[in-house]
């Protein structure tokens, strides 16, 4: 499947869930609602899976993305009233420490559903729509 293909479907199933529950609640409410129906439209998933995160070399932490869908997009789920530049910054570190061409970053909080698409730099334009 292509990925603006993917994205599209995974921002459907979002759109179900603030449909459904609007804004309010807090993040780990909406990444279970999403689970739900990711499994609903068949798409597989790794939820909350970590990384490790280097630097020089030397392994300084791990993080963990919200979702790793089909092992090509990152998920970051958010709740807030409004995105700001950090949350941007955070979820295209995560599609550039797990190494995915893109990301997606859905905020539940927000009167409107909002979603922005992050492109790791590493993979040309090319291959976003592979």
């Amino acid at each position: 499947m292509k990925l603006d293909d993917q994205t599209y479907k995974i921002n459907g199933c979002a759109m179900k869930v603030h449909r459904t529950l609007g804004n309010g609640f807090q993040e780990v409410i909406y990444q279970r609602c999403l689970a739900i129906e990711l499994d609903r439209a068949n798409i597989s998933y790794a939820r909350e899976l970590d990384h490790d995160i280097y630097y020089d070399g030397l392994k300084v932490g791990t993080r963990r993305a919200d979702f790793v869908i089909e092992d090509k997009v990152i998920v970051e789920l958010k709740a807030l009233i409004n995105l700001e530049n950090v949350h941007l910054a955070q979820a295209k570190n995560y599609v550039v420490a797990y190494d995915k061409p893109i990301g997606l970053l859905i905020n539940f909080g927000a009167t409107s559903l909002q979603f922005k698409k992050i492109y790791n730099p590493k993979y040309n334009v090319q291959s976003r729509k592979s």
